[in-house]
């Protein structure tokens, strides 16, 4: 089930709920009991590099993928 953040405008708290996603835009109640919270944009950050073996490196040739990688442009 996601999880949804939140802050709380009367207190200033911030929080999460884990709800489904049909009920992602409900009203939230926060921990301190106030009515009036506001949904949170959520960011994800990915980094760093995948474990085991680095990237493959790119191609020298021509070869598939887009119309000119592909030899159709003329």
């Amino acid at each position: 089930m996601p999880r949804y953040d939140y802050r709380c405008r009367s207190c200033g708290a911030t929080f999460e709920l884990r709800r489904p996603m049909s009920q992602s835009d409900a009203p939230a109640m926060c921990p301190a009991g106030h009515e009036d919270a506001v949904k949170l944009m959520s960011m994800v950050a990915v980094t760093g590099t995948a474990s085991g073996s680095a990237a493959p490196a790119p191609s020298q040739g021509g070869g598939g993928g887009g119309c000119c990688g592909g030899g159709c442009c003329g």
